[in-house]
Protein backbone atom coordinates (compact mmCIF):
# COMPACT_ATOMS: atom_id res chain seq x y z
CA UNK A 1 0.00 0.00 0.00
CA UNK A 2 3.07 2.22 0.04
CA UNK A 3 2.44 3.25 -3.56
CA UNK A 4 -1.08 4.52 -2.83
CA UNK A 5 -1.56 8.28 -2.85
CA UNK A 6 -3.24 9.37 0.39
CA UNK A 7 -5.71 12.20 1.03
CA UNK A 8 -7.83 13.26 3.97
CA UNK A 9 -10.89 13.24 1.70
CA UNK A 10 -11.59 11.65 -1.65
CA UNK A 11 -14.49 13.11 -3.64
CA UNK A 12 -15.89 10.78 -6.29
CA UNK A 13 -17.26 12.62 -9.31
CA UNK A 14 -16.48 15.99 -10.93
CA UNK A 15 -20.02 17.01 -11.78
CA UNK A 16 -22.09 19.67 -10.05
CA UNK A 17 -21.99 17.83 -6.70
CA UNK A 18 -18.28 17.03 -6.68
CA UNK A 19 -17.16 20.50 -7.74
CA UNK A 20 -19.41 22.04 -5.09
CA UNK A 21 -18.00 19.65 -2.47
CA UNK A 22 -14.47 20.78 -3.31
CA UNK A 23 -15.42 24.45 -2.88
CA UNK A 24 -16.91 23.73 0.55
CA UNK A 25 -13.79 21.84 1.62
CA UNK A 26 -11.58 24.71 0.46
CA UNK A 27 -13.64 27.17 2.45
CA UNK A 28 -14.62 25.27 5.60
CA UNK A 29 -11.86 22.64 5.96
CA UNK A 30 -8.81 24.41 4.48
CA UNK A 31 -6.31 22.12 6.21
CA UNK A 32 -7.77 18.97 4.62
CA UNK A 33 -6.08 17.44 1.60
CA UNK A 34 -8.41 16.12 -1.06
CA UNK A 35 -8.66 14.84 -4.61
CA UNK A 36 -11.59 14.40 -6.99
CA UNK A 37 -11.73 11.07 -8.81
CA UNK A 38 -13.54 11.43 -12.13
CA UNK A 39 -14.15 8.44 -14.37
CA UNK A 40 -14.48 10.47 -17.56
CA UNK A 41 -12.04 12.72 -19.42
CA UNK A 42 -13.78 15.97 -18.56
CA UNK A 43 -15.78 17.61 -15.80
CA UNK A 44 -19.54 18.10 -15.80
CA UNK A 45 -21.05 14.67 -15.28
CA UNK A 46 -24.57 14.90 -16.69
CA UNK A 47 -23.73 18.07 -18.60
CA UNK A 48 -20.77 16.44 -20.33
CA UNK A 49 -22.23 13.01 -21.10
CA UNK A 50 -25.50 14.20 -22.65
CA UNK A 51 -25.00 15.80 -26.07
CA UNK A 52 -28.45 15.55 -27.60
CA UNK A 53 -30.09 18.59 -29.28
CA UNK A 54 -31.38 21.21 -26.88
CA UNK A 55 -29.91 19.66 -23.70
CA UNK A 56 -30.85 22.05 -20.91
CA UNK A 57 -31.68 22.31 -17.24
CA UNK A 58 -35.12 21.11 -16.19
CA UNK A 59 -35.19 23.55 -13.27
CA UNK A 60 -34.15 27.17 -12.87
CA UNK A 61 -30.45 27.99 -12.54
CA UNK A 62 -30.98 30.19 -9.49
CA UNK A 63 -31.57 26.97 -7.56
CA UNK A 64 -29.58 24.56 -9.75
CA UNK A 65 -26.66 26.96 -9.39
CA UNK A 66 -24.53 26.95 -6.26
CA UNK A 67 -25.46 28.96 -3.19
CA UNK A 68 -21.96 30.49 -3.21
CA UNK A 69 -21.77 31.46 -6.91
CA UNK A 70 -24.42 33.70 -8.52
CA UNK A 71 -25.91 32.65 -11.84
CA UNK A 72 -25.61 35.75 -14.03
CA UNK A 73 -26.76 34.47 -17.41
CA UNK A 74 -30.10 36.14 -18.35
CA UNK A 75 -31.56 32.71 -19.13
CA UNK A 76 -32.71 30.97 -15.97
CA UNK A 77 -33.48 27.76 -17.88
CA UNK A 78 -30.03 27.21 -19.34
CA UNK A 79 -28.57 24.97 -22.03
CA UNK A 80 -25.82 22.44 -21.43
CA UNK A 81 -22.92 24.56 -22.77
CA UNK A 82 -23.87 27.49 -20.50
CA UNK A 83 -23.94 25.18 -17.48
CA UNK A 84 -20.55 23.73 -18.41
CA UNK A 85 -19.15 27.26 -18.66
CA UNK A 86 -20.52 28.01 -15.16
CA UNK A 87 -18.82 24.89 -13.79
CA UNK A 88 -15.50 25.74 -15.46
CA UNK A 89 -15.67 29.24 -13.96
CA UNK A 90 -16.25 27.69 -10.52
CA UNK A 91 -13.21 25.43 -10.91
CA UNK A 92 -11.01 28.35 -12.01
CA UNK A 93 -12.21 30.73 -9.29
CA UNK A 94 -11.60 28.18 -6.52
CA UNK A 95 -8.42 26.61 -7.96
CA UNK A 96 -9.84 23.10 -8.12
CA UNK A 97 -8.45 21.83 -11.43
CA UNK A 98 -5.20 20.44 -10.00
CA UNK A 99 -7.19 18.35 -7.52
CA UNK A 100 -9.02 16.40 -10.25
CA UNK A 101 -7.79 12.97 -11.36
CA UNK A 102 -9.44 12.26 -14.71
CA UNK A 103 -9.97 8.78 -16.20
CA UNK A 104 -10.19 7.43 -12.66
CA UNK A 105 -13.36 5.35 -12.46
CA UNK A 106 -13.90 4.05 -8.93
CA UNK A 107 -14.41 0.29 -9.00
CA UNK A 108 -13.87 -0.74 -5.39
CA UNK A 109 -13.64 0.83 -1.93
CA UNK A 110 -12.47 -1.11 1.13
CA UNK A 111 -12.68 0.19 4.70
CA UNK A 112 -10.27 -0.91 7.41
CA UNK A 113 -11.20 -0.05 11.00
CA UNK A 114 -7.67 -0.64 12.42
CA UNK A 115 -6.25 1.75 9.83
CA UNK A 116 -9.31 4.05 9.87
CA UNK A 117 -9.10 4.55 6.15
CA UNK A 118 -10.61 3.66 2.82
CA UNK A 119 -8.57 2.03 0.08
CA UNK A 120 -10.05 3.02 -3.26
CA UNK A 121 -9.23 1.26 -6.53
CA UNK A 122 -9.82 3.06 -9.82
CA UNK A 123 -9.66 2.00 -13.42
CA UNK A 124 -8.51 4.24 -16.28
CA UNK A 125 -9.76 4.28 -19.83
CA UNK A 126 -6.93 2.00 -20.94
CA UNK A 127 -7.78 -0.52 -18.24
CA UNK A 128 -4.92 0.19 -15.84
CA UNK A 129 -5.61 0.37 -12.10
CA UNK A 130 -4.62 2.98 -9.54
CA UNK A 131 -4.97 2.86 -5.76
CA UNK A 132 -5.71 5.75 -3.41
CA UNK A 133 -6.32 5.87 0.32
CA UNK A 134 -8.33 8.37 2.32
CA UNK A 135 -9.76 8.94 5.76
CA UNK A 136 -13.16 10.03 4.45
CA UNK A 137 -15.01 9.13 1.26
CA UNK A 138 -17.47 11.62 -0.21
CA UNK A 139 -19.50 10.07 -3.03
CA UNK A 140 -20.73 12.62 -5.60
CA UNK A 141 -21.13 10.20 -8.49
CA UNK A 142 -24.74 11.02 -9.33
CA UNK A 143 -27.57 8.53 -9.38
CA UNK A 144 -27.59 6.90 -12.80
CA UNK A 145 -25.32 4.55 -14.71
CA UNK A 146 -22.86 6.07 -17.16
CA UNK A 147 -22.64 2.69 -18.89
CA UNK A 148 -25.99 3.22 -20.58
CA UNK A 149 -29.58 4.28 -20.09
CA UNK A 150 -32.71 2.25 -19.56
CA UNK A 151 -34.04 0.81 -22.80
CA UNK A 152 -36.74 -1.85 -22.97
CA UNK A 153 -36.52 -4.64 -25.52
CA UNK A 154 -39.07 -3.95 -28.24
CA UNK A 155 -40.79 -6.67 -30.20
CA UNK A 156 -39.13 -7.24 -33.60
CA UNK A 157 -36.85 -4.20 -33.22
CA UNK A 158 -34.17 -5.84 -35.39
CA UNK A 159 -36.51 -5.42 -38.35
CA UNK A 160 -36.23 -1.63 -38.31
CA UNK A 161 -34.03 -0.44 -41.20
CA UNK A 162 -33.53 3.10 -39.93
CA UNK A 163 -31.34 4.41 -37.14
CA UNK A 164 -32.01 3.93 -33.41
CA UNK A 165 -30.47 6.28 -30.88
CA UNK A 166 -30.53 6.56 -27.08
CA UNK A 167 -30.07 10.13 -25.79
CA UNK A 168 -27.26 9.01 -23.47
CA UNK A 169 -25.29 7.80 -26.50
CA UNK A 170 -26.04 10.55 -29.01
CA UNK A 171 -23.81 10.39 -32.12
CA UNK A 172 -22.04 13.64 -32.95
CA UNK A 173 -22.74 13.13 -36.65
CA UNK A 174 -26.44 12.27 -36.48
CA UNK A 175 -28.15 14.01 -39.41
CA UNK A 176 -31.89 14.32 -38.86
CA UNK A 177 -32.55 17.16 -41.31
CA UNK A 178 -35.58 16.33 -43.42
CA UNK A 179 -36.07 13.02 -41.62
CA UNK A 180 -39.10 11.56 -39.89
CA UNK A 181 -38.26 11.15 -36.21
CA UNK A 182 -40.15 9.23 -33.53
CA UNK A 183 -39.15 9.93 -29.93
CA UNK A 184 -40.29 7.18 -27.55
CA UNK A 185 -40.94 8.60 -24.09
CA UNK A 186 -42.62 11.52 -22.36
CA UNK A 187 -40.14 12.63 -19.71
CA UNK A 188 -37.86 15.66 -19.55
CA UNK A 189 -35.53 14.33 -22.27
CA UNK A 190 -38.36 13.75 -24.74
CA UNK A 191 -39.86 17.17 -23.96
CA UNK A 192 -36.48 18.73 -24.74
CA UNK A 193 -35.75 16.73 -27.88
CA UNK A 194 -39.06 17.15 -29.69
CA UNK A 195 -39.09 20.96 -30.03
CA UNK A 196 -35.31 21.09 -30.52
CA UNK A 197 -35.41 18.68 -33.46
CA UNK A 198 -38.65 19.95 -34.98
CA UNK A 199 -37.16 22.84 -36.95
CA UNK A 200 -34.77 20.64 -38.98
CA UNK A 201 -36.66 17.35 -39.11
CA UNK A 202 -39.45 16.64 -41.58
CA UNK A 203 -41.64 15.82 -38.57
CA UNK A 204 -41.12 14.72 -34.97
CA UNK A 205 -43.59 12.46 -33.17
CA UNK A 206 -43.48 11.93 -29.44
CA UNK A 207 -44.82 8.45 -28.74
CA UNK A 208 -45.94 7.97 -25.15
CA UNK A 209 -47.69 5.21 -23.28
CA UNK A 210 -49.32 7.71 -20.92
CA UNK A 211 -49.36 11.49 -20.53
CA UNK A 212 -47.11 13.63 -18.33
CA UNK A 213 -47.87 16.95 -16.64
CA UNK A 214 -46.22 19.73 -18.61
CA UNK A 215 -45.75 23.27 -17.30
CA UNK A 216 -44.42 26.17 -19.36
CA UNK A 217 -42.28 28.89 -17.83
CA UNK A 218 -40.30 31.74 -19.40
CA UNK A 219 -36.67 30.83 -20.07
CA UNK A 220 -35.73 34.24 -18.67
CA UNK A 221 -36.69 35.13 -15.11
CA UNK A 222 -37.85 38.75 -15.48
CA UNK A 223 -37.88 39.41 -11.73
CA UNK A 224 -34.37 38.03 -11.25
CA UNK A 225 -32.99 39.98 -14.21
CA UNK A 226 -34.60 43.18 -12.93
CA UNK A 227 -33.12 42.68 -9.46
CA UNK A 228 -29.67 42.24 -11.00
CA UNK A 229 -29.99 45.71 -12.51
CA UNK A 230 -30.83 47.48 -9.26
CA UNK A 231 -29.09 45.37 -6.58
CA UNK A 232 -25.56 44.09 -6.02
CA UNK A 233 -25.02 40.79 -7.80
CA UNK A 234 -24.81 38.66 -4.66
CA UNK A 235 -27.91 40.22 -3.10
CA UNK A 236 -29.91 39.85 -6.31
CA UNK A 237 -28.95 36.20 -6.61
CA UNK A 238 -29.76 35.48 -2.98
CA UNK A 239 -33.22 37.02 -3.33
CA UNK A 240 -33.90 35.24 -6.63
CA UNK A 241 -32.83 31.96 -5.13
CA UNK A 242 -35.03 32.49 -2.07
CA UNK A 243 -37.98 33.43 -4.31
CA UNK A 244 -37.67 30.31 -6.41
CA UNK A 245 -37.08 27.96 -3.48
CA UNK A 246 -40.15 29.39 -1.76
CA UNK A 247 -42.31 29.06 -4.86
CA UNK A 248 -41.10 25.51 -5.56
CA UNK A 249 -41.86 24.49 -1.98
CA UNK A 250 -45.27 26.16 -2.05
CA UNK A 251 -46.28 24.50 -5.30
CA UNK A 252 -45.07 21.07 -4.22
CA UNK A 253 -46.93 21.35 -0.92
CA UNK A 254 -50.08 22.35 -2.81
CA UNK A 255 -49.83 19.14 -4.86
CA UNK A 256 -49.86 17.19 -1.59
CA UNK A 257 -52.72 19.11 0.06
CA UNK A 258 -54.88 20.18 -2.91
CA UNK A 259 -53.92 17.89 -5.80
CA UNK A 260 -57.16 18.37 -7.76
CA UNK A 261 -56.84 22.16 -7.74
CA UNK A 262 -53.21 22.01 -8.89
CA UNK A 263 -54.14 19.47 -11.56
CA UNK A 264 -56.85 21.74 -12.91
CA UNK A 265 -54.49 24.72 -12.96
CA UNK A 266 -51.82 22.83 -14.92
CA UNK A 267 -54.32 21.37 -17.38
CA UNK A 268 -55.98 24.76 -17.78
CA UNK A 269 -52.69 26.30 -18.91
CA UNK A 270 -52.16 23.46 -21.39
CA UNK A 271 -55.71 23.83 -22.76
CA UNK A 272 -55.08 27.49 -23.55
CA UNK A 273 -52.17 26.34 -25.72
CA UNK A 274 -53.55 23.22 -27.38
CA UNK A 275 -57.31 23.05 -26.85
CA UNK A 276 -59.50 20.78 -24.75
CA UNK A 277 -59.47 17.66 -26.93
CA UNK A 278 -55.72 17.51 -27.49
CA UNK A 279 -54.99 18.00 -23.79
CA UNK A 280 -57.62 15.44 -22.77
CA UNK A 281 -55.98 12.81 -24.99
CA UNK A 282 -52.27 13.58 -24.65
CA UNK A 283 -51.60 15.80 -21.62
CA UNK A 284 -53.95 14.54 -18.88
CA UNK A 285 -52.18 12.00 -16.66
CA UNK A 286 -54.00 9.39 -14.60
CA UNK A 287 -52.04 10.34 -11.45
CA UNK A 288 -51.83 13.52 -9.38
CA UNK A 289 -49.16 16.21 -9.94
CA UNK A 290 -45.77 15.28 -8.45
CA UNK A 291 -46.73 11.65 -7.91
CA UNK A 292 -44.30 11.54 -10.79
CA UNK A 293 -41.95 14.27 -11.95
CA UNK A 294 -43.42 17.32 -13.70
CA UNK A 295 -41.88 18.43 -16.99
CA UNK A 296 -40.85 22.04 -17.39
CA UNK A 297 -40.73 23.49 -20.92
CA UNK A 298 -39.26 26.95 -21.56
CA UNK A 299 -41.32 29.54 -23.41
CA UNK A 300 -43.96 26.91 -24.29
CA UNK A 301 -41.59 25.50 -26.94
CA UNK A 302 -43.19 22.05 -26.87
CA UNK A 303 -46.66 23.52 -27.32
CA UNK A 304 -45.42 25.82 -30.09
CA UNK A 305 -43.89 22.89 -31.99
CA UNK A 306 -47.20 21.03 -31.83
CA UNK A 307 -49.24 24.06 -32.92
CA UNK A 308 -46.90 24.62 -35.87
CA UNK A 309 -47.58 21.02 -37.03
CA UNK A 310 -43.83 20.31 -36.95
CA UNK A 311 -44.39 17.95 -34.04
CA UNK A 312 -47.20 15.78 -32.71
CA UNK A 313 -47.97 13.50 -29.81
CA UNK A 314 -49.32 9.96 -30.07
CA UNK A 315 -50.55 8.16 -26.94
CA UNK A 316 -50.53 4.44 -27.55
CA UNK A 317 -48.60 1.24 -26.85
CA UNK A 318 -46.01 -0.31 -29.13
CA UNK A 319 -47.01 -3.60 -30.75
CA UNK A 320 -43.80 -4.16 -32.71
CA UNK A 321 -41.17 -2.50 -34.84
CA UNK A 322 -41.39 -2.77 -38.61
CA UNK A 323 -38.90 -2.09 -41.39
CA UNK A 324 -40.18 1.47 -41.73
CA UNK A 325 -41.22 2.42 -38.21
CA UNK A 326 -43.43 1.33 -35.34
CA UNK A 327 -46.74 -0.53 -35.40
CA UNK A 328 -49.00 0.45 -32.48
CA UNK A 329 -51.53 -1.61 -30.54
CA UNK A 330 -54.28 0.48 -32.16
CA UNK A 331 -53.13 -0.76 -35.57
CA UNK A 332 -51.69 2.60 -36.63
CA UNK A 333 -48.12 2.62 -37.94
CA UNK A 334 -45.72 5.50 -37.34
CA UNK A 335 -43.19 5.90 -40.13
CA UNK A 336 -39.70 6.78 -39.00
CA UNK A 337 -36.23 7.26 -40.40
CA UNK A 338 -34.85 7.72 -36.88
CA UNK A 339 -36.21 6.33 -33.60
CA UNK A 340 -35.00 7.93 -30.38
CA UNK A 341 -35.47 5.78 -27.29
CA UNK A 342 -35.88 8.47 -24.61
CA UNK A 343 -36.98 5.73 -22.23
CA UNK A 344 -35.14 6.85 -19.14
CA UNK A 345 -32.09 6.45 -16.97
CA UNK A 346 -30.81 3.36 -15.21
CA UNK A 347 -30.37 4.28 -11.56
CA UNK A 348 -27.49 2.82 -9.57
CA UNK A 349 -26.28 2.93 -5.98
CA UNK A 350 -23.03 4.81 -5.29
CA UNK A 351 -21.62 4.79 -8.80
CA UNK A 352 -21.82 1.01 -9.27
CA UNK A 353 -18.66 0.49 -7.18
CA UNK A 354 -18.14 -2.44 -4.81
CA UNK A 355 -17.89 -1.54 -1.12
CA UNK A 356 -16.31 -3.67 1.57
CA UNK A 357 -16.20 -2.87 5.30
CA UNK A 358 -13.67 -4.85 7.34
CA UNK A 359 -13.68 -7.67 4.83
CA UNK A 360 -17.46 -7.91 4.43
CA UNK A 361 -19.23 -6.75 1.22
CA UNK A 362 -21.83 -4.04 1.81
CA UNK A 363 -25.37 -4.64 0.61
CA UNK A 364 -26.80 -1.14 0.75
CA UNK A 365 -30.36 -2.44 0.53
CA UNK A 366 -29.85 -3.95 3.99
CA UNK A 367 -28.77 -0.64 5.52
CA UNK A 368 -30.82 2.24 6.91
CA UNK A 369 -30.36 5.68 5.43
CA UNK A 370 -28.91 8.30 7.74
CA UNK A 371 -30.44 11.67 6.81
CA UNK A 372 -30.64 10.47 3.21
CA UNK A 373 -26.85 10.65 2.83
CA UNK A 374 -25.20 8.09 5.14
CA UNK A 375 -25.62 4.33 5.60
CA UNK A 376 -25.95 2.42 8.86
CA UNK A 377 -22.83 0.44 9.67
CA UNK A 378 -20.72 2.08 6.96
CA UNK A 379 -18.02 4.38 8.44
CA UNK A 380 -16.69 7.67 7.10
CA UNK A 381 -18.89 7.68 4.01
CA UNK A 382 -21.41 10.28 2.83
CA UNK A 383 -23.10 10.39 -0.56
CA UNK A 384 -24.94 13.18 -2.35
CA UNK A 385 -28.40 12.59 -3.75
CA UNK A 386 -30.53 15.59 -4.68
CA UNK A 387 -34.26 16.18 -4.80
CA UNK A 388 -36.89 14.60 -7.01
CA UNK A 389 -39.13 17.64 -6.50
CA UNK A 390 -36.61 20.51 -6.62
CA UNK A 391 -33.13 21.31 -7.89
CA UNK A 392 -30.38 18.76 -7.26
CA UNK A 393 -27.89 21.38 -6.10
CA UNK A 394 -30.02 22.56 -3.19
CA UNK A 395 -29.38 19.28 -1.42
CA UNK A 396 -25.82 18.94 -2.73
CA UNK A 397 -24.92 22.25 -1.06
CA UNK A 398 -26.52 21.18 2.23
CA UNK A 399 -24.75 17.81 2.13
CA UNK A 400 -21.36 19.44 1.61
CA UNK A 401 -22.00 21.81 4.50
CA UNK A 402 -22.79 18.84 6.71
CA UNK A 403 -19.67 16.93 5.66
CA UNK A 404 -17.48 19.89 6.59
CA UNK A 405 -19.19 20.19 9.98
CA UNK A 406 -18.67 16.48 10.52
CA UNK A 407 -14.97 16.54 9.60
CA UNK A 408 -14.27 19.52 11.84
CA UNK A 409 -16.14 17.91 14.72
CA UNK A 410 -14.13 14.71 14.38
CA UNK A 411 -10.95 16.77 14.63
CA UNK A 412 -12.27 18.49 17.75
CA UNK A 413 -13.04 15.11 19.35
CA UNK A 414 -9.76 13.59 18.24
CA UNK A 415 -11.40 10.61 16.54
CA UNK A 416 -10.82 8.96 13.19
CA UNK A 417 -14.19 7.34 12.62
CA UNK A 418 -17.88 8.25 12.50
CA UNK A 419 -20.46 5.57 11.81
CA UNK A 420 -24.27 5.78 11.68
CA UNK A 421 -25.66 3.03 13.92
CA UNK A 422 -29.16 2.20 15.08
CA UNK A 423 -29.87 3.26 18.67
CA UNK A 424 -31.71 1.03 21.14
CA UNK A 425 -34.89 3.08 20.63
CA UNK A 426 -34.69 2.47 16.86
CA UNK A 427 -35.16 -1.28 17.08
CA UNK A 428 -38.89 -1.12 16.32
CA UNK A 429 -38.69 1.14 13.26
CA UNK A 430 -40.99 0.26 10.37
CA UNK A 431 -39.30 0.03 6.98
CA UNK A 432 -40.18 2.44 4.21
CA UNK A 433 -38.68 2.87 0.73
CA UNK A 434 -35.77 5.28 0.45
CA UNK A 435 -37.85 7.46 -1.91
CA UNK A 436 -41.46 7.31 -0.77
CA UNK A 437 -44.66 8.53 -2.42
CA UNK A 438 -43.17 8.75 -5.93
CA UNK A 439 -44.34 6.35 -8.63
CA UNK A 440 -42.07 7.11 -11.58
CA UNK A 441 -40.84 3.95 -13.27
CA UNK A 442 -37.16 4.88 -13.21
CA UNK A 443 -37.35 5.04 -9.40
CA UNK A 444 -39.62 2.06 -8.83
CA UNK A 445 -37.40 -0.22 -10.92
CA UNK A 446 -34.49 0.11 -8.46
CA UNK A 447 -35.85 1.08 -5.05
CA UNK A 448 -35.16 -2.45 -3.79
CA UNK A 449 -31.43 -1.76 -4.21
CA UNK A 450 -31.41 1.40 -2.08
CA UNK A 451 -31.31 1.68 1.72
CA UNK A 452 -34.45 1.76 3.82
CA UNK A 453 -35.75 4.74 5.73
CA UNK A 454 -37.60 4.66 9.03
CA UNK A 455 -40.20 6.87 10.68
CA UNK A 456 -37.97 9.12 12.81
CA UNK A 457 -34.90 11.29 12.58
CA UNK A 458 -32.18 10.77 11.64
CA UNK A 459 -33.29 7.68 9.69
CA UNK A 460 -35.24 9.75 7.17
CA UNK A 461 -34.88 10.92 3.60
CA UNK A 462 -37.63 13.57 3.64
CA UNK A 463 -36.94 15.05 0.19
CA UNK A 464 -37.77 18.45 1.66
CA UNK A 465 -35.38 21.39 1.55
CA UNK A 466 -37.04 22.98 4.58
CA UNK A 467 -36.76 19.82 6.68
CA UNK A 468 -33.24 19.07 5.47
CA UNK A 469 -32.00 22.53 6.44
CA UNK A 470 -33.04 21.87 10.03
CA UNK A 471 -31.77 18.29 10.04
CA UNK A 472 -28.40 19.11 8.42
CA UNK A 473 -27.63 22.49 9.96
CA UNK A 474 -29.35 22.58 13.34
CA UNK A 475 -29.63 18.99 14.60
CA UNK A 476 -26.72 18.04 16.87
CA UNK A 477 -23.91 16.06 15.28
CA UNK A 478 -23.78 13.85 18.35
CA UNK A 479 -27.30 12.46 18.20
CA UNK A 480 -26.56 8.99 19.52
CA UNK A 481 -26.95 7.55 16.04
CA UNK A 482 -23.76 8.97 14.53
CA UNK A 483 -21.16 7.19 16.64
CA UNK A 484 -17.74 8.83 16.96
CA UNK A 485 -14.90 6.49 17.92
CA UNK A 486 -11.54 5.02 16.86
CA UNK A 487 -9.54 7.66 18.68
CA UNK A 488 -6.52 9.18 17.04
CA UNK A 489 -3.18 8.50 18.69
CA UNK A 490 -3.02 10.24 22.07
CA UNK A 491 -6.71 11.20 22.10
CA UNK A 492 -9.36 9.82 24.43
CA UNK A 493 -12.38 8.23 22.77
CA UNK A 494 -15.68 10.04 23.36
CA UNK A 495 -17.91 8.20 25.79
CA UNK A 496 -21.13 10.16 25.75
CA UNK A 497 -22.84 8.34 22.89
CA UNK A 498 -25.61 5.87 23.64
CA UNK A 499 -24.91 2.18 23.01
CA UNK A 500 -25.58 1.30 19.40
CA UNK A 501 -27.41 -1.60 17.80
CA UNK A 502 -25.50 -3.43 15.10
CA UNK A 503 -27.48 -6.59 14.43
CA UNK A 504 -29.92 -4.93 12.03
CA UNK A 505 -27.16 -3.33 10.00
Amino acid sequence: MADAEHFDVLIVGAGISGIGAAVHLNRDCPSKTYAILEGREDIGGTWDIFRYPGIRSDSDMHTLGYRFKPWTNPKAIADGPAIMEYLRETIAEHKIKDHIRFSSLVKRAEWSTPDARWTVTTESKDGTSQTYTCNFLFMCAGYYSYKGGHRPDFQNEEAFKGQMVHPQEWPDDLDYAGKKVVVIGSGATAMTLVPSMADKAAHVTMLQRSPTYVVSRPARDAIANTMRKILPETAAYKLSRWKNITMQGYMYNRTRTHPEKVKETILGMARKELGDDYVAEHFTPSYNPWDQRLCLVPDADMFEAIKSKKASVVTDHIDEFTETGIKLKSGEELEADIIVTATGLRLVVLGEADFIVDGKPVDFSKTWTYKGMGYSGVPNLISTFGYINASWTLRADLTSEYVCRLLNHMDELGVRQCTPRLRPQDGDMPERPWIDDFSSGYMQRVMHLFPRQGDREPWLNPQSYTKDKKMFRQAPLEDGAMVFDNAASGAAAPNDAEPALTAAE
